[in-house]
């Protein structure tokens, strides 16, 4: 096993412990711990890619790990932030929902790749989503800690407002990435979730729909015209 890989795996064992320190209150300052835990994946994530690239130790292996790891790392701490409400509810839900559905999609175009013999990469969309989520996310778990720490400071609703718009400004702009993502995967591969021959079979069948009925609405204009000029006949008569 190679060394990207092996960072792969080191980022999804990170996960439980990530878990453990942020759900911990008998632990003195286990979000912070929890924080540094996530970074440290974080730049796994970072590292592993263009390690495997600039040594050409790109495997498929590697790139089915990857993704697992990234999935794992950022659904589970955002689900920890959400749980706690450190994210308000309806956002924080909507912003899971978002994500868990992008991971479906993503996941269903990976399995009907793997039946064909095929390995799909991560896109440039779902790069940029883990990104912003290594950012959005240490940042919620920080403000869930600072909560605690700077209770009953004088300035602490002014701190923690601007701290939640920052949060919820970078919450915003990865959700709307994600929904892209989901929708960028399936049209990337879209030759490998329905072959050439079968896009061409559907789109010969839409376009004899499209001919009947343009074909029916013009019988159906003639009879309308036909049966006009009877009933003029008939009147003359």
């Amino acid at each position: 096993m190679n060394l990207p890989n092996k960072l792969s795996i080191i980022r999804i064992c990170l996960v439980p412990f990530i878990m453990f320190f942020y759900l911990a209150p008998f632990i003195p300052y286990g979000k912070f711990i929890a924080i540094v835990l996530f970074i440290v994946a974080a730049v796994t994530d970072l590292f592993d890619g263009k390690i495997a690239r600039k040594n050409g130790l790109v495997t498929d292996l590697g790139k089915l790990l990857d993704p697992i790891a990234d999935k794992m790392l950022i659904t589970c701490s955002l689900f920890l932030i959400v749980f706690d409400q450190t994210i308000a509810f309806p956002w924080g839900l909507i912003a899971l929902t978002v994500l868990f559905t992008r991971d479906c999609i993503v996941n269903g175009v990976r399995q009907i790749a793997a039946t064909k013999g095929v390995a799909v990469a991560a896109e440039k969309s779902g790069k940029i989503k883990a990104i912003l989520a290594y950012i959005y996310i240490p940042f919620f778990m920080f403000i869930a800690e600072l909560k605690g720490l700077i209770a009953g400071v004088e300035a602490y609703d002014v701190v923690m407002t601007v701290f939640y718009v920052i949060g919820y400004i970078i919450l915003a702009a990865a959700t709307i990435v994600t929904a892209w993502s989901a929708i960028d995967y399936p049209l990337k591969n879209r030759d490998l979730i329905m072959p050439k021959k079968e896009q061409e079979a559907v789109e010969e069948v839409e376009e004899k729909v499209v001919t009947n009925e343009i074909i029916t609405e013009d019988e159906a204009e003639e009879e309308e015209e036909e049966q006009k000029e009877t009933e003029n006949h008939e009147a003359k008569e």
